[in-house]
């Protein structure tokens, strides 16, 4: 591959990982409103975690960590979703939720995409509840946020949107790379793509 091309291609790449970076915010602040007729939508269904995933996963830590920044703070600001109360610990839970899948997807090899994807998915899901538990418990409730509580919010509360989240956000990851919008990590004989 040629200098130049090489130096189109990461153009092209950086216009599409802002580009996408931008839906995934965008989609931070819509999900949310497109459930909020249905009783405590945002701790059941949890819209605005896929699109952090999403972008995690598909552009990389770096922007992951801005929409998990940026959606939860500009959809407060816009929507009053989620309430001001609970913002600091949702922005970070959402963060490490796209610092974390970025940096899995990229390091966890182990030749079969959808095991890549469930690996980092399940470990970012992890990773952002445990801070937000930690945020929760030494900042915002001290001395009244417990371990039930925190299993209660994180675990049980939101077992509709796990599961969501683990149908839908692999499933989605998938159809971007089946319709060329984003590279194959490996190739048909199982090798990485550069």
């Amino acid at each position: 591959m040629s200098a130049n091309t090489k130096a189109k291609t990461g153009i092209n790449t950086n216009i599409r990982n802002y580009t996408f970076t931008g839906l995934c915010i965008a989609l931070c602040i819509v999900l949310p409103m497109a459930f909020h007729a249905i009783p405590n939508a945002g701790s059941v269904i949890l819209p605005m975690h896929i699109p952090v995933f999403i972008c995690g996963f598909v552009c990389g830590w770096p922007f992951g960590l801005v929409c998990g920044i940026t959606g939860p703070l500009l959809s407060s600001l816009l929507t009053g979703m989620p309430p001001a109360a609970i913002l600091p610990s949702m922005m970070a839970e959402l963060a490490v939720y796209g610092v974390v899948s970025g940096l899995l997807i990229k390091f966890v090899k182990t030749k079969n995409i959808v095991a890549d994807l469930y690996i980092s998915l399940i470990g970012a899901m992890l990773a952002g509840r445990v801070i937000a538990g930690i945020v929760k418990a030494l900042m915002f409730a001290k001395g009244t946020f417990t371990i039930m509580t925190w299993i209660t919010a994180h675990f049980v509360t939101s077992v509709p949107g796990i599961v969501i989240q683990l149908a839908f956000i692999p499933a989605l990851y998938l159809a971007l790379q089946g319709a060329k919008i984003i590279p194959k990590k490996y190739t048909d004989t199982g090798s990485k793509d550069e």
